[in-house]
């Protein structure tokens, strides 16, 4: 039984203002035209220099606010006026960047000029102790370029991502990264780690599972230290989903007696109560409505499925009433984002789509159309999505940008995804 409990919790988990689903696409009529210029000192090697460059256009229109010029160009920081117009190419703004690198540290001196009048609307200087973290870097300034010129904020660019991937058989690592996977350092190896989730809002910590001991144990990993402390152990499984948001309590999917059902853990009290109590799969509890309520996937109509509950109260609802196999899902705030299996679908038995729905409405939103789009998470931010995309033995993450309707796929480069959290 609980090998069978242990298969659905992982496909479940991996194989797959006003209401979000409605007012948060922001209509742009006309997106304004943004070239990069490049202005390093030429000591600083070309490799380098348009590495940064790629960042910083991809971050652009990544951000779905800017219609970029797609042309490598260099020039002086100070700028002649052929520099400061490029009235030949007809952009708006520019976006220039001098990137300069010691051994170990990064500098990079920005200006946004309009392009019409030639003026410097806003200059900056950005460093980084580490230079291997620049992708970071170029994201901290098109967040602050981007808010410079009104957008809705895309601050959710500066967030860690954390991911577990496989790397061999019963192998797998926990490795931090950029939302683009420029940046990434692994931080926890050695046996199956999996399910890492951060642990609060400032991502100093993070909680995950590791089943290298006598029982799967779910470890809290201090970054600012490197020292992991051990949270709760339980026989056959054990996994947190969710964090609340004062970062006092998590939501934990356990099997004891071989049956999975969702339980809250107080860290300071150190106190666990059951949530759920079926004779089925409960599993991949996450908060909602304030953090009184929790959203979760269970067997208990026949099929996967998801259901909302109060933590104290054992009457509970379903949610969703679009297809018939639902696997994994996150949520913001009333908002529930979900991989659904698409059995009958025209692309194939391996289908996985996502939906956006809200709980305070019946509005459902299709967000994926082909593939095996999977484990769906929020930003900080409603209007932002990140997802596993599988193909075949690969991995990358996507985004979708809701306001914008676009989807952007960063490819993993070794191993294979198993989940992921920002």
């Amino acid at each position: 039984m609980i090998k069978k409990i242990v298969v659905f919790l992982c496909l479940a988990l991996f194989a797959y203002a006003g209401d979000a689903t409605v007012e948060i696409v922001k209509k742009i009529d006309v997106l304004p035209k943004i070239a990069v210029q490049d202005a390093s000192p030429r000591n600083v090697d070309l490799e380098s220099r348009r590495s940064f460059f790629k960042l910083i256009a991809g971050d652009l229109r990544v951000s779905s606010h800017f219609n970029v010029l797609d042309d490598y160009l260099q020039s002086s920081y100070e700028g002649g006026p052929l520099e400061n117009f490029l009235s030949d190419k007809k952009v708006d703004m520019i976006l220039r960047f001098s990137l300069t690198q010691d051994i170990n540290a990064a500098t990079a001196n920005v200006k946004l000029i309009n392009a019409k009048t030639g003026v410097t609307t806003f200059e900056k200087v950005y460093s980084i102790t580490d230079k291997k973290r620049n992708p970071f870097l170029a994201h901290k300034i098109v967040v602050d370029v981007n808010d410079q010129v009104g957008a809705p904020s895309v601050k959710w660019m500066e967030q860690s991502v954390i991911f577990s991937r496989y790397t061999n058989a019963k192998k797998s690592e926990i490795v931090i990264s950029d939302y683009t996977l420029s940046y990434t350092k692994i931080v926890v190896t050695g046996g199956l780690n999996i399910f890492p989730k951060w642990a609060n809002t400032d991502q100093s910590a993070f909680y995950y599972t590791s089943y290298s001991g006598a029982e799967p144990t779910i470890y809290r990993y201090d970054l600012r230290t490197g020292g992991r402390k051990s949270i709760i152990s339980s026989p056959g499984m054990i996994v947190c989903s969710d964090v609340s948001k004062d970062g006092t309590k998590l939501l934990l999917t356990m099997a004891p007696k071989d049956q999975t059902d969702i339980y809250i853990y107080d860290i300071s009290t150190r106190k666990i109560s059951k949530i759920t109590d079926y004779s089925g799969i409960d599993v991949n509890g996450n908060f909602i409505d304030d953090d009184k309520r929790i959203a979760f996937v269970s067997d208990r109509l026949g099929s996967p499925d998801i259901f909302a509950q109060g933590i104290y109260d054992k009457s509970f609802e379903k949610l969703v009433y679009h297809g018939k196999n639902k696997n994994s899902i996150s949520t913001y705030d009333n908002y529930i984002v979900y991989s659904s299996r698409e059995a009958d679908s025209e692309f194939g038995r391996n289908t996985f789509n996502l939906y956006l729905i809200s709980t305070k409405t019946d509005y459902l939103r299709q967000l994926t159309a082909t593939g095996e789009n999977l484990y769906p998470r929020f930003a900080k931010d409603p209007d932002t999505i990140m997802f596993i995309k599988q193909f075949g033995n690969q991995s990358a993450l996507g985004i979708i940008r809701l306001n914008a309707n676009k989807t952007y796929h960063f490819q993993l480069k070794t191993g294979k995804l198993q989940s992921i959290d920002w």
